[in-house]
């Protein structure tokens, strides 16, 4: 059975750091896209990093704070995320199996519903 499991969520202060971790099991991630997703109270799923190809992919919102990772020996998929802001609130998913005709250009960071396995999400607050 695939599965997600993210972790390294928390409460931070602005300004602090956090990383995020997701652990990927019964299935070899290492050639597939996977991303993270978050989503703030109120508000749509929005795309924040995406790694695969050889390549990774940050959205213009976070870019310069979010770093994205891979450890394919461990498969697992790491965010960096620096400099936080109250606004970078919200649940973080990690996310992965889209279709095989999926490509990053000029799909991402939209259609969340193009990954079909999603982890339970982590919990990142940022308090002012």
């Amino acid at each position: 059975q695939k599965q997600l499991v993210e972790s390294g969520g928390g409460s931070v202060q602005t300004g602090g750091s956090l990383r995020l971790s997701c652990a990927a099991s019964g299935y070899t991630y290492s050639t597939d896209y996977m991303a993270w997703f978050r989503q703030a109270p109120g508000k749509e799923r929005e795309g924040v990093a995406l790694i695969g190809g050889g390549r990774q992919y940050i959205a213009d919102s976070v870019k310069g704070r979010f770093t994205v990772s891979q450890d394919n020996a461990q498969n697992m998929v790491f965010l960096q995320i620096s400099s936080l802001k109250p606004e970078d609130t919200g649940m973080y998913y990690c996310v992965a199996n889209p279709p095989r005709w999926y490509r990053p250009v000029p799909l991402w960071p939209n259609r969340p519903s193009d990954f079909r396995t999603w982890g339970q999400g982590t919990q990142v607050t940022v308090s002012s």
